[in-house]
């Protein structure tokens, strides 16, 4: 496995990969890698003849009271996983790489960055929709893929790549869980014993969604109180920022159940932040 730490030789790389005539699939990450990863890069190579994946711990999609700093960093870790799973190239760049002095260019996404985790976190994806447009332009993939964990993001980088026809297909992969449910994610490193316990309770509230809906519930305000009441009930002392029922495409909160939605839940549980979502069909 190859590690490029410039941005100019990731670039000259991709170059020569591309007049060769090679596939590449590109696995954007910010590390701390886990089974998650895993899936996105076993598709990649699959379907790709050069697997590409980014570590960057992106600066400009935390908040200033966000976790940036204790952000889980683990490079040499990481590079054993990556290499074991027969990733070809490690993108290792720099902050001063990637946003070198005087940086002044960004994207937002209007109409989709401003609901649910946007609504919460209002330059996240500002942040995101830059790096990714940065990390495309410089890893130049045929392919690249994201997990359906960050369901709000692959919306929103979907739209990025068809408004700025930036020659690239966009493929989104099943959230992996845990046995007992819990959708992986770097963050739940921060969870102790009992707060992983706790943690359950995401998954736990959107198959009571599921089941509610399955059993005749439309009202989508219904479905979401049920939920509410089951994260208090078992779970009191966490906190709620959200609870929706959306349109999978447009992000807008639906009144009535008539279709294929997306049900999604954001808590925080200690100091995580927790997410996770279900597409639920009629």
């Amino acid at each position: 496995m190859k590690v490029i730490r410039s941005v100019k030789e990731m670039c000259a790389y991709a170059q020569v990969k591309r007049r060769e005539g090679k596939k590449i699939g590109f696995v954007p990450t910010m590390g701390a890698l886990h089974s998650g990863h895993l899936s996105l890069i076993n598709k990649a190579r699959k379907e790709s003849d050069v697997v590409v994946i980014s570590i960057f711990v992106n600066p400009i999609q935390f908040g200033p009271k966000e976790d940036f700093r204790r952000y889980p960093r683990n490079f040499s870790e990481d590079r054993r996983i990556a290499e074991k799973a027969g990733v070809d190239v490690l993108f290792f760049p720099s902050t001063q790489g990637i946003y070198p002095q005087g940086y002044c260019t960004y994207i937002r996404v209007e109409g989709l960055s401003n609901k649910l985790c946007g609504a919460f976190r209002p330059t996240h994806f500002q942040g995101v929709a830059t790096v990714v447009a940065k990390l495309f332009n410089i890893v130049q993939p045929d392919i690249a893929y994201f997990g359906q964990k960050d369901f709000q993001q692959v919306v929103i980088i979907k739209r990025m790549v068809e408004d700025l026809n930036i020659p690239v297909k966009i493929k989104s992969l099943p959230i992996v869980r845990e046995k007992d449910g819990l959708a992986m994610s770097s963050r739940n490193r921060y969870l102790n014993k009992q707060e992983r316990e706790k943690a359950r309770i995401l998954f736990q509230s959107l198959q009571l969604a599921r089941r509610l809906v399955e059993g005749g519930e439309r009202r989508a305000e219904a479905v979401a109180r049920q939920m509410k009441r089951v994260i208090r009930e078992r779970v009191p002392e966490a906190r709620i920022d959200y609870v929706s029922i959306v349109d999978p495409k447009s992000l807008e909160e639906v009144s009535k159940i008539k279709k294929k939605v997306l049900v999604a839940v954001a808590l925080w549980i200690g100091k995580a932040r927790l997410i996770d979502n279900m597409l639920i069909k009629v």
